[in-house]
């Protein structure tokens, strides 16, 4: 599975942006997006189950962001609103197999490059 992860960029406090994840490969995957801001550790902030149609968030992010698959086009989509300057971050997708560990990233088997979002106040 081959992830790239794209949408990011500069946007104002209040605004919104959608990052994209598209897969290649196969695609039967759970897909979550986590986050690094400098000089932090990688927070989780959505996963989407994909076989069980349910949807996880980050207490951080709830209400804000929401995360969306398209299987025709392979795609994961990261839905953010209502932006903050402490959402600004390098966001990356990843993919793994299983059930159970969608908010734990070391559970993922598959990464993106990351995309860099970032919120000015």
């Amino acid at each position: 599975v081959q992830l790239q992860a794209s949408g990011g960029g500069l946007v104002q406090a209040g605004g919104s942006l959608r990052l994209s994840c598209a897969a290649s490969g196969r695609t039967r995957y759970a897909v979550g997006w986590f986050r690094q801001a400098p000089g932090k550790e990688r927070e989780f902030v959505a996963a989407d189950s994909w076989s069980r149609g349910r949807t996880y968030y980050a207490d951080s992010v709830k209400g804000r962001f929401t995360i969306s698959r398209d299987n025709a086009k392979n795609t994961v989509y990261l839905q953010m609103n209502s932006l903050k300057p402490e959402d600004t971050a390098v966001y990356y997708c990843a993919a793994k197999v299983g059930y159970s560990d969608y908010e734990t990233w070391i559970a993922y088997d598959y990464w993106g490059q990351g995309t860099l979002v970032t919120v000015s106040s």
